[in-house]
């Protein structure tokens, strides 16, 4: 299969609210809630998607001919790809009735793992969702990231004890989720979480961890004090909160302030290798991609998420041949026209 009949396929079996459009831009789903869109204004996912648009390279091919290496390293481990799948969650509410979360994550965990890359799978108020994403991921030598909302303590140790005990490769937490109501209705509250408690949660995870859901310097210096071995720029809380910037507006400030002490990785409306490419040229040392991957899942399976992971990384290294990037560590701020 190629892409287009991928998504021919997907469209066949995923809806209401996104379209598996040609191209995921945030516009056909705006204010579709729940789902995939966004809380009124409904512009938070185009944004992220026009932001990465607006931003121009710079070609150079005078420079050696060689096959472009996108190899990325993290935690100690080596992928084939510095793109992964970002966490997704409530698949049969919001995507449509042929996968469950339980099914797609299987699914993913499987094909990312196959493929060279992690997948970032999400977390609900079933708490079997997260335990069942770890018996996939430990099938795989523990190669996945679940994601977990920030519940209270007492819940988010009992998540952590699945992953230790599974011996899971990492593990990630999405504050932005932290003004769902599910979450302030637990009793003790869950919710936002102090510098102090999320180093609490941190250390108790003994693992390399993520914080998901961050938008300003002051953010990621607040999870670099708690011990985050990364964090991931991303404003899909910009579904709960509206008006909000795209990532791609922020990334520059963050990664400035971190950068080379942690890892960096952004998420929201990368839709291709060239969208890679600009976000690596920010600052970002990788990507997480959601519903592009989910819409390749939802039509062909393990063969879409093939599909789709070959049409990106071939985008991203035609892009570094034209630009002059023979690696990843080639794409620096220079190789954009920032006007």
């Amino acid at each position: 299969m190629n892409y287009s009949e991928v998504l021919a396929a997907a469209r066949d079996c995923i809806g209401p609210y996104c379209k598996a459009c040609p191209v995921c831009n945030g516009r056909a789903c705006a204010n579709a809630m729940p789902g995939p869109g966004s809380k009124a204004p409904g512009n938070v996912a185009a944004r992220n998607f026009d932001s990465w648009q607006e931003i121009c390279v710079n070609m150079d091919t005078l420079c050696p001919n060689v096959t472009p290496d996108i190899s990325f390293e993290m935690f100690g481990h080596v992928f084939c790809a510095p793109i992964f799948a970002a966490p997704l969650g409530a698949l049969d509410m919001h995507y449509g009735s042929k996968h469950t979360d339980f099914t797609y994550n299987s699914i993913l965990i499987r094909a990312a793992h196959d493929y060279g890359v992690l997948a970032l799978t999400g977390d609900g108020v079933n708490p079997e969702i997260m335990k069942a994403s770890v018996r996939d991921m430990a099938q795989v030598g523990g190669m996945g990231i679940p994601t977990i909302k920030p519940w209270n303590k007492e819940a988010v140790f009992e998540k952590l004890d699945v992953l230790k005990e599974n011996r899971i490769f990492a593990a990630a937490m999405d504050v932005d989720g932290a003004g769902l109501p599910f979450l302030k209705a637990m009793n003790p509250n869950a919710g936002s979480k102090s510098v102090s408690e999320m180093a609490e949660i941190i250390r108790y995870a003994e693992r390399p961890f993520i914080v998901k859901g961050i938008m300003t310097p002051e953010g990621a210096r607040k999870a670099l004090d708690a011990g985050a071995s990364a964090i991931v720029v991303s404003n899909h809380g910009g579904r709960v909160q509206g008006g909000v910037p795209s990532t791609a507006e922020v990334l520059p400030y963050i990664a400035k302030e971190v950068k080379g002490r942690m890892t960096v990785l952004v998420d929201g409306g990368i839709r291709s290798g060239l969208d890679v490419f600009r976000a690596l040229a920010l600052g970002a040392d990788g990507v997480l991609i959601g519903r592009p991957v989910l819409t390749a899942v939802y039509g062909a399976g393990e063969e879409g998420f093939r599909v789709y992971m070959d049409k990106i990384t071939s985008e991203l290294r035609s892009t570094m041949t034209m630009c002059g990037a023979a690696s990843l560590k080639d794409i620096t701020e220079d190789k954009l026209w920032l006007h």
